[in-house]
C-alpha cells in the first residue's frame, strides 16, 4: 500500500534498489546530494547533477524535463553516506517560469523497479521558491527511510547548497544552470496522463499546460526542432548510451540521455483517452490532446502563502527555518519567534527609557535657569520636551506594533502546523494522534508572553530528553490579574498541571520507552491522577505511606547507581536482562509530608544525578512548607525548573533582562483529549510487551 506522505512525515523502505519519479508539468532540473550522519555535504563530488549525473548508488537525469526517473541503489551507497536528498529546481536564464508558484505542484514518488509505488509526496505550499529539497532518504539504525521535506529556496540552487553547508555553493549552482541552459532545447515537456495508473506521470495539481489551454509551450509548436549534441558526453539523439556505472544498466524510454519526441498540441484525435489509444501516423507528430477536455485553463490552486505586495512584509510559512526535518524547522522557527519578540520588545523598552531620560534632562535644563522657571518661556520649553518625548515613544510603539503584527501572523500560521509534541491540547492535531515511532526533538511545557504583547503567546519548547527535573510550585496563590487562589485549589491545579506534563511525555515517546512512577503519600492527588491510573499507563499504582515512598525511592536510586557503574566501567550492556531501559519519570506529590531525612537525601540525589542516566524528577510542592529542613533543600530547588499552575511572570531572561509570563498547558475544561491519548498509549504499551 502506498504511503502518501505529508511534510515532515517518514516511511520505512524495504527495498534497496528504487526509482524516484518526479512529475512537475514543466521542465525542471533534478539533482541529489549525499550527506553524512549530520547531513553535511563534503564537497561538490557529493552532488549528482546533470553535469555529473552518476555517483555510487545514484543516478540523476542529464537534462531538464517535466518527468524524471532517478535511480537509487541504497546497498551501493558508501558507508559515510547517511542521507540522500532529492532536489528540484527551475532552469534559469530562459523564458520559462521563475518560481514554483507559477507551475503545477510537483509530485514525487518512490517506487520499486517494477513500478510499485512505496511512498509519494505532493510538494505543496511553494510560491516564490525556485529550488526545493523534495524528500530525503536517510539511514537510521541500519535501515533506510524516506521523509517528505518540501523545503523551498527563493534564491535557487545557490541558497539550497549554502544551507546544506557546501562551500562552493554559488559556483556549483552557476555551473549547473549554465549546463542546463545549453541543453534547454532538449527539455522534455509533460507527457499525457497514462491509462495504466502511473501516478508519477500525472501532475499533482491542475496543470496550466497546453493540453488544457490549447496554447503550446515555448518551442513546442510545429515540428520538433533538431536536437543538439549533449554537452555531457558523445550522445547522438535517438541513440542513447547508458552512463558508466549505471545501477540499472540500459535505460528505457524517458530515462536520462534519451530525447523524447516533441509533441504537437494542435487539434485533437482522442489520444490520451483510455478507451481509444491513438496510433501515431507515419512521419507525423503525436497528438496528446483529450477530445472531451475543456479548452480553457482552470483557475490555479489557492496558494498557501500569497506573495507579498511591494513594500509589504513576506507572508509567513510554517517550517520556514533551517533544519533537516520538519520538527527541527518548526523548533527553530518557534525559538526564532521567541528571539524576535524578545529583541523587538527590548528595543521598544530601550527607546522609551531614552525618551524618558531625554525629557528629564531637558526639563532639568529648563528648571535650572531661574529666568525660565515661570512665564511663557518655561511653559513652552516643557511642552516642547513633552512633545519630543511623545514623538519618540509613538515611533517606538509603531515599530513594535509592526513587528508584533508580523509575529502574530507567523504564530497564526505556525501554531496549527505544530506536531503533537509542540501543540496545545486544543490543537486538532491530537484528534489524529498515533503513538510515534521516534522521539521528537522537544516538548512543549507551556506558553510565554510579555506585557507589551499579551495576546501573542510563544510556545515554550524544551529539548528532549529533559536535562533538568521539573518543580510545579503549589505555594503561590496570587495571579497577575490580582485575584487569589486558596491553597487547596492551588494544590489541585498543581497536580493537574503535573499530570498534563506527564501525559504529554508519555504521548511523544514511542511505546515502552517512557515509564511514570507516582508518590502520593497521603493520597491527596487521587482525583488529579485519575487519568493516569484509569488508563493504566503508570508502572504501578501510586505509592502511599512511608513504606511506599521508601520502596520507590530505593528502586530508582539503585537504578541510577547501576547505570552509573556500568557507564563508568565502559560496559553499558552488562545491565541485568530484565532491566527497564526506558526513560523514568517520578512524580512526587505533597512534599515534604511523609518524607524522612533519608527520603529527602534520595530526592536530592535523583535531582542531581538522575537526568544524566534517564531518571527524571517532577516535584509538586510548596517551598515554604519545606522550610523546616532549612537550607538543606536549596540545592534541590535550584536543580529543578520551576513552573506554576497559574500564569506567573517568574521566568527570567538573562539575554535581554525580560521577565516572561509563563502559562501552563492545561487541558481545556470538559475535553476528553487526555483520556483518548492515554488510552492509545496504554494500548500501544500492551502490544509492545
Amino acid at each position: 500500500m502506498t504511503a502518501e506522505l505529508v511534510r515532515g512525515q517518514n516511511h520505512p523502505l524495504s527495498q534497496a534498489r528504487l526509482e524516484i519519479r518526479v512529475s512537475a508539468g514543466t521542465p525542471i532540473v533534478a539533482a541529489a546530494t549525499l550527506g553524512d550522519e549530520q547531513g553535511r555535504i563534503h564537497g561538490v563530488e557529493w552532488v549528482a547533477h546533470p553535469g555529473a549525473p552518476t555517483l555510487p548508488g545514484l543516478e540523476v537525469s542529464r537534462q531538464a524535463a517535466a518527468d524524471h526517473r532517478l535511480a537509487v541503489d541504497l546497498d551501493a551507497m558508501p558507508e559515510a553516506v547517511h542521507r540522500v536528498s532529492v532536489l528540484l529546481a527551475l532552469p534559469t536564464g530562459g523564458e520559462g517560469p521563475t518560481c514554483f508558484g507559477a507551475v503545477p505542484t510537483p509530485f514525487v514518488a518512490v517506487t520499486g523497479l517494477d513500478g510499485t509505488e512505496v511512498a509519494s509526496y505532493t510538494v505543496a505550499g511553494l510560491e516564490a521558491e525556485s529550488a526545493v529539497v523534495a524528500l530525503e532518504l536517510y539511514r537510521r539504525q541500519g535501515a533506510w527511510k524516506v521523509r517528505a521535506i518540501g523545503q523551498g529556496y527563493a534564491g535557487g540552487l545557490a541558497d539550497l547548497f549554502t544551507d546544506q553547508g557546501l562551500p562552493q555553493a554559488h559556483q556549483l549552482a552557476g555551473g549547473i544552470n549554465e549546463a542546463v541552459a545549453q541543453g534547454v532545447a532538449r527539455s522534455i515537456p509533460a507527457p499525457p496522463p497514462r491509462a495504466d495508473g502511473d501516478r508519477s506521470r500525472q501532475a499533482a495539481a491542475p496543470a496550466l499546460g497546453p493540453d488544457q489551454s490549447g496554447t503550446a509551450p515555448q518551442g513546442a509548436t510545429g515540428p520538433a526542432s533538431p536536437q543538439p549534441t549533449s554537452p555531457y558526453g558523445n550522445q547522438t539523439p535517438g541513440q542513447p548510451t547508458p552512463p558508466p556505472n549505471s545501477p540499472y544498466g540500459t535505460q528505457g524510454p524517458g530515462m536520462p540521455g534519451q530525447p523524447a519526441p516533441q509533441p504537437s498540441y494542435q487539434g485533437g484525435t482522442g489520444a490520451g483517452d483510455p478507451g481509444q489509444p491513438s496510433t501515431p501516423t507515419s512521419g507525423g507528430p503525436i497528438d496528446y490532446s483529450h477530445p472531451r477536455r475543456q479548452n480553457a485553463a482552470p483557475p490555479p490552486p489557492p496558494p498557501t502563502a500569497p506573495p507579498a505586495q511591494p513594500g509589504q512584509p513576506a507572508q509567513p510559512v510554517a517550517g520556514d527555518a533551517t533544519g533537516w526535518s520538519m520538527d527541527e524547522r518548526l523548533y527553530n522557527q518557534v525559538w526564532g519567534m521567541f528571539e524576535d519578540l524578545a529583541r523587538t520588545t527590548a528595543a521598544y523598552r530601550s527607546a522609551v527609557d531614552f525618551a524618558d531620560s531625554r525629557m528629564e534632562k531637558e526639563l532639568d535644563q529648563v528648571l535650572s535657569d531661574p529666568r525660565s522657571r515661570i512665564g511663557g518661556q518655561g511653559d513652552a520649553a516643557r511642552e516642547a520636551a513633552q512633545a519630543k518625548h511623545a514623538q519618540l515613544v509613538n515611533q517606538a510603539r509603531a515599530t513594535l506594533d509592526r513587528d508584533l503584527a508580523q509575529l502574530t501572523a507567523e504564530s497564526e500560521v505556525v501554531e496549527p502546523a505544530l506536531p503533537p509534541a509542540y501543540a496545545r491540547w486544543d490543537n486538532p492535531v491530537w484528534h489524529g494522534y498515533r503513538v510515534p515511532m521516534e522521539i521528537p526533538m522537544a516538548l512543549r511545557l507551556g506558553e510565554l508572553h510579555l506585557p507589551e504583547s499579551a495576546q501573542l503567546h510563544i510556545p515554550m519548547l524544551i529539548r528532549l530528553p529533559l536535562e533538568r527535573g521539573l518543580w510545579i510550585d503549589s505555594g503561590r496563590g496570587g495571579s497577575l490579574d490580582g485575584s487569589f487562589t486558596d491553597s487547596h485549589d492551588m494544590r489541585r491545579l498543581a497536580m493537574e498541571t503535573a499530570v498534563a506534563h506527564a501525559a504529554r511525555l508519555l504521548a511523544v515517546y514511542p511505546a515502552g520507552e517512557f515509564t511514570v512512577h507516582v508518590i502520593d503519600p497521603a493520597g491527596s492527588g487521587a482525583q488529579a491522577l485519575a487519568p493516569l491510573v484509569q488508563t493504566g499507563v503508570l508502572a504501578a499504582p501510586p505509592a502511599v505511606g512511608a513504606a511506599g515512598v521508601a520502596d520507590v525511592l530505593a528502586r530508582l536510586t539503585q537504578r541510577v547507581d547501576l547505570v552509573q557503574m556500568a557507564l563508568r566501567a565502559g560496559v553499558p550492556d552488562s545491565l541485568p536482562p530484565d532491566f527497564d531501559t526506558a526513560q523514568q519519570l517520578l512524580i512526587v506529590n505533597d512534599f515534604p509530608h511523609g518524607f524522612d531525612d533519608r527520603a529527602v537525601n534520595q530526592l536530592r540525589y535523583l535531582a542531581d544525578e538522575g537526568p544524566a542516566v534517564g531518571v527524571h524528577l517532577m516535584m509538586v510542592a510548596d517551598r515554604e512548607e519545606a522550610a523546616g529542613y532549612g537550607p538543606l533543600l536549596d540545592p534541590l530547588w535550584r536543580a529543578l525548573m520551576r513552573l506554576t499552575p497559574v500564569p506567573d511572570d517568574h521566568l527570567a531572561d538573562p539575554w535581554v533582562g525580560h521577565a516572561w509570563t509563563y502559562e501552563p498547558p492545561l487541558v481545556p475544561p470538559g475535553s476528553q483529549v487526555l483520556q483518548q491519548v492515554l488510552t492509545q498509549v496504554a494500548a500501544a504499551r500492551s502490544k509492545h510487551r
